[in-house]
């Protein structure tokens, strides 16, 4: 199943992915996700035309994270806004990050078609 087809699960009892599983995921997701050193997080930084839409990209982020009950980090600039996902509970990666990245992936590709 697609990573944005599926839901964040509470994580329970769970390690965080190793460099394999998270390198594994990375594949299905835009060339421009990047995974940090530590392999505890990832990030994209986003840009955009203007204010307007990158406020509008940080609304409909909050809403997938409030659905999925997964938040991630941000960094909001005028044109650009920096995602950085991490599963806190865990000290680092989880599939709910990759999730979350592949359904914030889909609704730009919605958006911009």
């Amino acid at each position: 199943m697609k990573l944005a087809d599926r839901d964040c699960k509470v994580i329970v009892n769970e390690k965080a992915l190793t460099t394999p599983q998270a390198n594994t995921l990375l594949a299905e997701l835009n060339n421009a996700w990047q995974i940090d050193s530590s392999g505890q997080s990832m990030t994209f930084d986003f840009t955009f035309k203007n204010f307007h839409e990158t406020m509008a990209f940080v609304n409909a982020l909050a809403w997938i994270a409030h659905q999925q009950d997964h938040h991630p980090d941000l960094e909001v600039g005028y044109k650009h806004c920096l995602v950085r996902y991490s599963t806190h509970s865990i000290g680092g990666l989880s599939d709910n990050d990759f999730i979350c990245a592949a359904k914030i992936e889909q609704l730009l590709n919605k958006v911009r078609d």
